[in-house]
C-alpha cells in the first residue's frame, strides 16, 4: 500500500520583510494546528497561541490577537477546518451540518471586516461539493485554507508592486493603524507598497498615527516597519492635520475592512476625519486592498454594519482607568471614508477608481460570487 501524501501548508515568500516574524501560519500535515503571532503584546515580546479549536481561533480573533481583515479571514478559514475536524470521521451530513454551524458562529466574530466571511464561506464550498466521502471533503478544505494563505501573501505582493510607483522618493507618508504584514499573512496591503517602494531604491519617511484606542500604529506599524528597515516616526491622531499642514507629507495610505460598491470605505476609526484632513492640504489620500476587500452587495458605506467594541479600550490605559466612573465611552472600531475624498484603490489588479455612476459594479466582481 502507498502511503499518503501528508498535506503541508505553502512555503511563504517574506523577502522584504527582514527578521518579522510570522503573522500566522498552519503548523504540520492534516493533523496540524494553527499558530497565530500574539500582536496584544506587541512591541513588548514576542508570543505566539497555538488554536486547535474554532473556538480557540474565535477567541484569538476577538481579543485582536490576529487582526487585520486578510489575516483574520485566512485565521477563520483555518479555524473552520479545526472545527469540524472531527465531522470529517461521520457521514457526509454530519459535517455538513458542523461546517453550517462553526461557519456562522466564526462569521459572527467581528462584523466590519468581508474577508472573514468571504474566506470562511470560500473553504466552506470546498467542504460540501457532491461526490465526496466525509474525510476526502475535509481535506479539500484545508486545501483550501492553504490556498488562500499563499493567495493573501501573493495578492498582498501584487498591491505592492503596484502602488510603488505613487510613493514620494525623498518625501514623506502618513498611514493610519496598521496595514501591514501583520494585518495579512505576508506584506499587507497599505505598508506591502511602502516595502515594495524601499526595495525599489526609493528613501521615504513613514509618519504614523498611534491609532487610538489600542494603538495600533504606534506598537504594530511602527515595530515592523522599524523591523524592515525604514525610517518610522509616531504621532498623535489629533497631530496628524498639523502633521499635513506643515508640507512634511506627500501621499496618504491606508488599508481597509470593506469597500462598497461605490468605493467607500470602512478602515479603523480615524480614518475619515485623515482623509478629510488630506483634502483640505491637497494631500492625496489612497486606500490600498485586495479585490476581496470589494463587497459589491452593498451600494455604499451606509449599509456597512460599523462593529461597537467594549468602552474599557477607550477608558483604561494598563491598569488605570482615565475616564471618571459613570462617564460612558463610545468605541466604534471602524468608520466610513466616502469615495469622493480617495484618489485612487491600490489593488492587485493596479490602481483603480470607481466608475462614476456606476462605482466597481462595471469593472469586477472581486469575489467571483453571484
Amino acid at each position: 500500500m502507498i502511503a499518503a501524501i501528508p498535506i503541508l501548508p505553502p512555503r511563504i515568500d517574506r523577502g522584504w520583510l527582514g527578521n518579522l516574524p510570522p503573522t500566522l501560519e498552519w503548523d504540520g500535515d492534516e493533523t496540524g494546528f494553527l499558530r497565530l503571532l500574539d500582536q496584544t503584546v506587541l512591541p513588548e515580546r514576542v508570543a505566539f497561541r497555538d488554536c486547535r479549536t474554532a473556538e480557540d481561533v474565535w477567541d484569538a480573533i476577538k481579543r485582536l490577537q490576529v487582526r487585520g481583515a486578510p489575516a483574520i479571514g485566512v485565521a477563520a478559514a483555518y479555524g473552520l477546518c479545526l472545527g469540524t475536524r472531527a465531522a470529517s470521521a461521520a457521514s457526509n451530513d454530519a459535517l455538513a451540518a458542523e461546517i453550517r454551524r462553526v461557519a456562522e458562529y466564526l462569521c459572527a466574530c467581528r462584523p466590519t471586516a468581508v474577508n472573514l466571511a468571504w474566506a470562511v464561506r470560500r473553504v466552506a464550498q470546498a467542504g460540501t461539493q457532491k461526490g465526496r466521502a466525509a474525510r476526502e471533503a475535509w481535506l479539500a478544505m484545508l486545501r483550501a485554507a492553504h490556498a488562500l494563505a499563499a493567495e493573501d501573501a501573493d495578492v498582498c505582493r501584487r498591491i505592492g508592486e503596484a502602488g510603488a510607483r505613487l510613493v514620494p522618493d525623498g518625501g514623506g507618508v502618513l498611514t493610519h493603524c496598521n496595514a501591514g504584514a501583520l494585518a495579512t499573512v505576508a506584506y499587507g496591503t497599505a505598508l506591502s507598497v511602502l516595502y515594495a517602494a524601499h526595495a525599489q531604491g526609493k528613501r521615504f519617511r513613514v509618519f504614523a498615527d498611534e491609532t487610538r484606542p489600542l494603538l495600533q500604529g504606534a506598537r504594530l506599524t511602527a515595530y515592523e516597519l522599524q523591523a524592515a528597515g525604514l525610517d518610522v516616526t509616531v504621532l498623535c491622531d489629533g497631530a496628524a492635520a498639523s502633521l499635513l499642514a506643515s508640507g512634511q507629507v506627500q501621499m496618504v495610505i491606508v488599508g481597509a475592512d470593506r469597500i462598497a460598491a461605490n468605493g467607500d470605505t470602512a478602515n479603523k476609526i480615524g480614518t475619515y476625519g485623515l482623509a478629510l484632513a488630506a483634502r483640505a492640504h491637497e494631500v492625496p489620500f489612497y486606500v490600498a486592498a485586495p479585490r476581496s476587500t470589494f463587497d459589491l452587495s452593498i451600494r455604499s458605506g451606509a449599509e456597512i454594519r460599523i462593529e461597537e467594541r467594549a468602552a474599557s479600550e477607550v477608558g483604561v490605559i494598563g491598569d488605570r482607568e482615565i475616564v471618571p466612573k459613570g462617564v460612558s465611552c463610545w468605541n466604534p472600531a471602524f468608520d466610513v471614508t466616502p469615495s469622493p475624498l480617495i484618489a485612487g484603490f491600490v489593488t492587485e489588479s493596479g490602481v483603480l477608481q470607481p466608475v462614476p455612476g456606476h462605482g466597481f459594479g462595471e469593472i469586477f466582481d472581486p469575489r467571483g460570487l453571484k
